[in-house]
């Protein structure tokens, strides 16, 4: 089964997955390969498209938002949730 971009389900993962380890701060590269790792799999196309949207935004965005530092744009807010949950549950 392709994407709207032509690719393949396993072809989107892998690239999102390596999109998840090759951030810019070591930090995002831990929080984000380990929800990559538990869920990335079972996400839906819906939920995968707000994934790939999330990680276009800036690592130190990210961060904030992820740790609670500031709350995240509406946009991202479900996808965040998820994250810290990852996060919380090691």
């Amino acid at each position: 089964m392709t994407t709207g971009t032509g690719e393949t389900r396993e072809t989107r993962l892998r690239r999102l997955r390596m999109r998840s380890m090759r951030r810019g701060t070591k930090e995002m590269d831990i929080l984000l390969i380990r929800f990559s790792e538990a869920r990335l799999d079972a996400l839906d196309s819906t939920a995968l498209d707000a994934y790939e949207a999330l990680l276009a935004e800036n690592d130190q965005d990210l961060y904030q938002w992820i740790s609670g530092q500031r709350p995240a744009p509406e946009a991202h807010a479900a996808m965040v949730a998820e994250i810290c949950r990852v996060a919380a549950n090691g």
